[in-house]
Formats: structure tokens, sequence, C-alpha cells
């Protein structure tokens, strides 16, 4: 939730090249909160519920987050990250959550692999995360010259 306020304050204040409404604001929040419940569920054992929530919940977000036919296109056309994630999926609901939350985490990475270059500019945007993001180039660079 931090993370997203973060997000939210500096977003109002820099001119981005891209606006946020209200209905892409929320598709973030319920994004993080996606994010959140994963992290503990994944602390608490692989908690069952809060996996199958937080698969719901990120579900929900991309999907406010990109517009219901835009999200159906993605699902589509990549047909091999569909099908991996909605295994890992399956997979949490069947009470196998260790090998559902691997799956499912490969057909996320191979589903949203074309919005990684957004997803770095937006993540470098963030003011203290970006410097912390920055800060590892910055010394291989210093250490190069």
């Amino acid at each position: 939730m931090c993370i997203f306020l973060l997000c939210y304050s500096f977003c109002r204040e820099s001119a981005m090249a891209y606006e946020l409404d209200e209905q892409k604001k929320v598709g973030l929040g319920l994004i993080g909160f996606g994010i959140l419940f994963t992290f503990l569920a994944i602390i608490l054992f692989f908690d069952r519920g809060l996996l199958a929530l937080a698969n719901i919940l990120m579900l929900a977000g991309v999907a406010l987050l990109l517009g219901f036919r835009s999200t159906l296109h993605l699902f589509k056309v990549n047909y091999k990250g569909t099908i991996s994630f909605m295994l890992g999926l399956f997979l949490i609901f069947v009470r196998w959550p260790v090998v559902g939350i691997i799956v499912e985490i490969y057909g996320c990475i191979v589903l949203f692999s074309c919005f990684w270059p957004s997803i770095k500019v937006f993540l470098f945007q963030i003011p203290v995360f970006g410097w912390i993001l920055w800060y590892p180039a910055l010394l291989l660079d210093r250490f190069r010259s």
C-alpha cells in the first residue's frame, strides 16, 4: 500500500506520458493488494485461500488497468503464458500451492514480458525505490572508468 501511495503522489506531481484516471488507479490498487496477499500467503506457508484471493485481485486489477478488451486480447495472443498461468491457478485450487505458484510465476513472466520496458521506466520514476534501482548501475559505471 505504501508503494501505491508513493506512486500515486509521484504521478500527480510529475508530467508523465500517460494519464491515470480513476479506473486505472483502482486497477493499480488491486494489483498492489494482489502482490501483498501473494507475499503474505508465501510467508504463511502457501496458504491456499490467500493465494486464491491474490490471484482474483490481480486478474481484476489487470482487467481494470488495461481494459477488458485489451486484457482478453493479451490472454488470446499469448497462449503459452495464459495456459501456464491458468494451470498454476488450477494447481493452487487443487491443493498443490507450491507447484502452482511456481508455474504461475512462469506464466506471469511469459504473459507480461512485453510490458517489462514500461514497468522498468515506471519503477525508475518512483522517488526512493528508483534511486535504489539506479545505484548499482551507477557503481558499475564508476568501476568501468
